[in-house]
């Protein structure tokens, strides 16, 4: 076909060149067909104070989108903003041109005032949108994606999203710059950049950024979301961290909850009450209401006693005002979970073609963070063929945590540590201190892909590179 030729003569071109500029093909849908999607700022209160953050937000003013099964994903992206922005479709797979990057060179950042369009077959689950253009991530220009099935239709649970975010009064070039030694040496500025005291445990370095609170639905626990269960107190808890720098505990204090998917993926039901959950990951849970029972929803912050979160609580039960703050500070989030999850949906049977590796790397000081001991300028592009099942192990020479993202594709665990497992499918997977983390993918969606760690102040500071095929 014509567009197809088109296409592929332009990804060939694009990976030679090494940049381009492409302006995808979109149908001429109508107007009335394309659901209008804004990018803007809001003001939200946190801590009392009131705060200018990004936003962007669907029809009716929710934050973010819901389609409904079988929806196509037809999207007319606004950008009212002063300045440049671009918003990534996080779990979605469409051709490169619509991944919402501009890293890439296939499209240009939107403009300010510039309209968009975006129209792809959408991917069921539980995903999220955020910026991938500098630091906009992390003054919370995020927002839920999520795409019904037709199980989810039909299931007798009512849904409720929760979106996780870290949240600074300070600018977020101001706590990069704290973080490289590149700000100015009072007291104000490093206090905000430093990891806390506490934030070592057994080698590990944890949290980069001293934050001013954590949000759940915008809201921390001095004024929490409570939300009313509904029918037979069934709930789908959607999950999405969508934190720029932070890892969390899901914590249930004691309530019994089974999970569902993971990054929208369906995995076999497990049970528990505690659950971790890295930047950027999602979890889908299952759990009753009883009569007469509040159950908390914590996002407890690893290495911290800081916590957030919503409260779940039957029709006419008492909510009693919950601390920010637990009695310890949590364990490192680690890969427990991940250990014992099962792809309901796993990939085909199919030999491995190709193996690829890359190794994760950097420090706290100099603040500077890589793959393949290379930064983004100077990066190591992997090549792969289109049509092959392709092998990729991270190996993390570091003693931070990196959970790593590969735009365009979903991918199955199937390595941890040498240990075999047909473990779930995944877009981002957490790699821990002097961890081997290997997954399968099928290139299956040819172009050129970011892969990269979900920590902003990773990414920013080195470590993204490219997955490169047509």
């Amino acid at each position: 076909m014509p567009q197809q030729i088109t296409r592929r003569t332009f990804l060939a071109a694009a990976a030679a060149a090494g940049a381009a500029t492409y302006i995808p093909a979109v149908p001429a849908l109508a107007a009335a067909d394309y659901r209008r999607l804004v990018v803007g700022r809001r003001t939200i209160e946190v801590l009392g104070k009131s705060a200018s953050v990004y936003g962007v937000t669907g029809p009716g003013g929710a934050s973010g989108l819901i389609f409904e099964p079988g929806e196509r994903f037809s999207v007319a992206l606004e950008n009212t903003l002063d300045e440049e922005t671009t918003v990534h479709w996080h779990g979605q797979t469409p051709v490169p041109e619509l991944d919402g990057i501009a890293e890439t060179g296939y499209v240009a950042p939107l403009a300010a005032g510039e309209i968009r369009n975006f129209d792809f077959p959408t991917r069921p689950g539980t995903h999220w949108m955020h910026s991938h253009h500098g630091m906009q991530e992390q003054s919370l220009l995020t927002g839920p994606l999520i795409v019904r099935d037709a199980a989810d239709a039909a299931a007798d649970a009512q849904e409720v999203t929760l979106l996780l975010n870290d949240f600074s009064f300070r600018d977020p070039a101001e706590i990069l710059a704290g973080l490289t030694g590149q700000a100015g040496m009072d007291h104000g500025s490093m206090d905000s950049a430093a990891p806390m005291d506490h934030s070592m445990m057994g080698g590990m370095d944890l949290n980069d950024v001293e934050y001013d609170a954590f949000l759940a639905n915008d809201r921390t626990l001095e004024d929490p979301q409570v939300i009313r269960a509904e029918r037979n107190g069934r709930v789908r808890l959607r999950i999405i961290n969508g934190a720029a720098a932070t890892a969390f505990w899901i914590d249930l204090d004691g309530h019994q909850a089974t999970v569902l998917a993971v990054d929208g993926n369906p995995v076999a039901p497990l049970s528990g009450s505690r659950f971790p959950l890295a930047q950027a990951q999602r979890l889908d849970l299952l759990l009753d209401v009883p009569a007469g029972a509040v159950v908390p929803v914590f996002a407890r912050r690893e290495g911290d006693v800081a916590r957030t979160g919503i409260i779940l609580a039957s029709p006419r039960a008492a909510v009693s005002k919950l601390a920010p703050v637990s009695e310890q500070a949590e364990v490192p989030v680690d890969l427990s979970l991940e250990e014992r999850l099962v792809a309901t949906k796993p990939l085909s049977a199919h030999p491995v073609d190709t193996t690829l590796m890359a190794m994760l790397g950097g420090a706290m000081s100099p603040y500077v963070w890589t793959l393949d001991d290379r930064t983004w300028e100077e990066r190591n592009k992997l090549e792969v063929k289109s049509g092959q099942r392709v092998a990729l192990g991270f190996m993390n020479h570091s003693m931070m945590a990196h959970p790593i993202h590969l735009h365009g594709h979903h991918f199955q665990v199937t390595q941890i540590n040498n240990k075999r497992i047909a473990g779930a499918v995944r877009d981002t997977v957490l790699v821990p201190p002097m961890a081997t983390v290997v997954v399968e993918f099928d290139a299956d969606n040819p172009g050129r892909w970011l892969y990269h760690c979900h920590n902003l102040y990773h990414m920013m500071t080195g470590m993204m590179s490219e997955l490169i095929y047509v």
